[in-house]
């Protein structure tokens, strides 16, 4: 069996949130839109609950949460939706990280080409983004600050609690792409000084393809966050369409279940770690980030001397590893994300992430090690 280590790509399914999604999609039947039979009634209501497990997960409330495809539909509509008012009161200077997701900088992209203006601080060598200089880059006329919460290849916690706490009294929204934080980083999203949190039911053993935009009111006042799209009104006209109710109930379980499980599945993570670290020291590897603000779960490494897709090759059949996010792994470009970081063009060609979690099976890691050994 084929072990899967690419869990930051996308997590596997809880079979509590499968067997409730199944109910749902075969025998509950509804448009939680239809209010005028018992059906659509339902329907609305599970959604209702859903909303109330995804808010408790980051203490907003659950008026604040839209359900989205997922992140990548909630960074662009934080950002795009923004633009307006950014245009509006002339407030057209943007402030994120050389490591954000692609679907934050593509984004960034386009309202650079609209004529606004963005900084993209650099990360520190251990792929840490220094808070001060993030909040150095913040001027008057800043409209929004985007910091990813933990970056995707490399699993750096970033300081979201500090950049928060120096934007007190700012007029700046708080924007965090938290695609691989939500759920397993729990405490620092609850601050509510975050406007504006973007999350993926598939990074915490939900079903692919819906997710959420949480939008926090700040002195009684959402966001001026303006859609993207048009027509129906549901989610508060801010992202309509037929909400996909099996989808949304099992993201608000899985999001009840990680909530409920953090502990258990954090130490189960930590003692993967454990073990993964002790069978890659007897190889030389460089280990990109600092081990001391990572998550549990995660390791982006070099080996000395060997190409990712020659370590990648070697591993076929015993575990599924990548080398890069996901979404872009495909193109073979080197990740912007270790090249902001410094790190040498043989680093970066022969980086591999590693990403399990508490669903990952015990498997034998001295294997592993002597595969890529044989490659030396």
């Amino acid at each position: 069996m084929v072990v899967y280590l690419d869990c930051n790509a996308t997590t596997p399914l809880e079979p509590a949130v499968q067997d409730l999604m199944v109910r749902h999609f075969c025998e509950e039947v509804g448009n939680a839109g239809s209010r005028t039979h018992e059906f659509g009634l339902q329907a609305k209501k599970v959604v209702q609950v859903a909303r109330e497990q995804v808010a408790s997960l980051v203490g907003s409330e659950p008026s604040e949460v839209v359900f989205t495809s997922g992140a990548t539909e909630s960074n662009n509509i934080a950002l795009l939706g923004l633009a307006e008012y950014g245009q509006q009161t002339g407030r057209l200077h943007i402030v994120s990280t050389a490591i954000e997701h692609k679907a934050v900088l593509e984004p960034l992209e386009v309202l650079e080409r609209r004529g606004f203006e963005v900084t993209l601080v650099p990360p520190n060598l251990d792929g840490f983004v220094p808070p001060e200089r993030v909040l150095e880059a913040v001027r008057s006329d800043t409209l929004v600050v985007s910091v990813m919460h933990v970056n995707n290849e490399t699993g750096v916690i970033q300081p979201i609690n500090e950049i928060a706490a120096g934007l007190e009294g700012l007029a700046a929204y708080l924007h965090v792409d938290a695609a691989q934080s939500f759920g397993k980083v729990v405490d620092e999203l609850r601050l509510p000084r975050i406007d504006l949190i973007s999350a993926s039911s598939h990074k915490i053993y939900g079903p692919v393809g819906v997710g959420a935009l949480i939008a926090r009111r700040r002195r009684y006042r959402r966001p001026p966050v303006e859609p993207l799209v048009y027509g129906g009104g549901q989610e508060r006209s801010l992202r309509p369409g037929t909400l996909p109710t099996p989808l949304i109930v099992g993201f608000g379980l899985a999001a009840e279940l990680a909530e409920k499980n953090f502990k258990a599945r954090h130490e189960r993570c930590l003692a993967i770690r454990s073990e993964a670290l002790a069978a890659l020291g007897n190889l030389k590897i460089s280990l990109h980030g600092d081990e001391a603000r990572l998550v549990p779960h995660v390791l982006n490494i070099s080996i000395d001397g060997l190409d990712s897709e020659a370590v990648m090759l070697s591993l076929k059949g015993l575990v599924a590893v990548s080398n890069g996010s996901a979404c872009t792994s495909a193109s073979y470009e080197p990740s912007h994300v270790l090249k902001a970081m410094g790190l040498s063009d043989a680093e970066i060609q022969g980086a591999i992430r590693l990403s399990w979690c508490h669903l990952t099976p015990d498997f034998d890691w001295g294997e592993l090690v002597r595969r890529i050994k044989s490659l030396l």
